[in-house]
């Protein structure tokens, strides 16, 4: 698929996924989403992508759903809305799916609210710039969160502050993003992006097997009992011994005082 609202370049096994339509603060339209679904699918299946950076161009990560192209969305009859709603990876991004295992990094410039909060919140590291501004600002329209917002947020910030956030629907500066886990670094700004590509960079010269493995481990453990998330984790070491480039590389590197080589970068 050619973009029109995205940029998508891969330099050296991490790929930059930009959302580029600067004019509208990088909304979301209809055309974006398609394209944000198939953009997140390639990174996913693409070999040869191990880390995805996402950010956004000009002044503003995203400002969430473009309210004039969703003002014109027809309004869809009740079996179709059932059938799209279990099947479609999202209104605004790829936000109802949990299959992607490779590291996520969002680079975070001036405003990440409503729906591109929600997108934010799909990466595992946030580096943020100290001009960025995070909420659910759609309070403000009636529109309730429908790309992931109730599910992820308390899990990364915690009940009491997700329920906080989602209910006043203030905006949260940098600072308070980081002291509250919703942010992971924050940078002087115009330095997010840069940041997370060093950032990105480093962890694909890593052992990538491994990480995705803990990844999906994660992920797959979200609700589980304690127990089962333990059985899962335990289960999950098999891939050590199942991967081309398996554990006993780096075991035997550690035992004689060398740096491991991955042929196959750890997969």
């Amino acid at each position: 698929m050619a973009y029109r609202t995205l940029t998508y370049e891969l330099d050296d096994h991490v790929a930059v996924l930009t959302y580029d339509r600067p004019e509208q603060r990088n909304a979301v339209s209809r055309e974006m989403n398609a394209e944000l679904h198939d953009a997140w699918q390639r990174f996913r299946d693409d070999d040869d992508a191990f880390v995805l950076v996402i950010t956004g161009a000009g002044d503003a990560f995203c400002a969430g759903w473009d309210l004039q192209d969703a003002a014109e969305w027809p309004l869809e009859d009740w079996d179709k809305f059932r059938r799209d709603l279990h099947t479609s990876p999202g209104v605004c991004g790829y936000t109802r799916r949990a299959d992607v295992f490779k590291p996520v990094i969002a680079a975070v410039n001036g405003w990440a609210v409503a729906a591109r909060l929600e997108n934010a919140l799909l990466a595992d590291i946030r580096i943020v710039a100290e001009n960025a501004v995070f909420g659910a600002l759609e309070r403000r329209w009636n529109i309730v969160a429908g790309d992931g917002m109730t599910v992820r947020l308390p899990l990364v910030v915690g009940w009491g502050r997700a329920m906080e956030m989602i209910v006043t629907g203030r905006p949260v500066d940098a600072e308070e993003a980081l002291r509250i886990g919703l942010a992971n670094e924050v940078v002087p700004e115009g330095r997010a992006l840069e940041r997370a590509v060093e950032l990105a960079h480093g962890i694909a010269e890593l052992p990538q097997g491994a990480i995705r493995t803990d990844k999906e481990t994660m992920l797959r453990n979200v609700g589980r009992t304690f127990e089962e998330q333990l059985r899962q984790e335990g289960e999950a070491t098999v891939s050590m011994f199942m991967r081309r480039d398996s554990h006993a590389i780096g075991a035997s590197a550690f035992k004689e005082g060398r740096t491991p080589e991955w042929p196959h970068h750890g997969l």
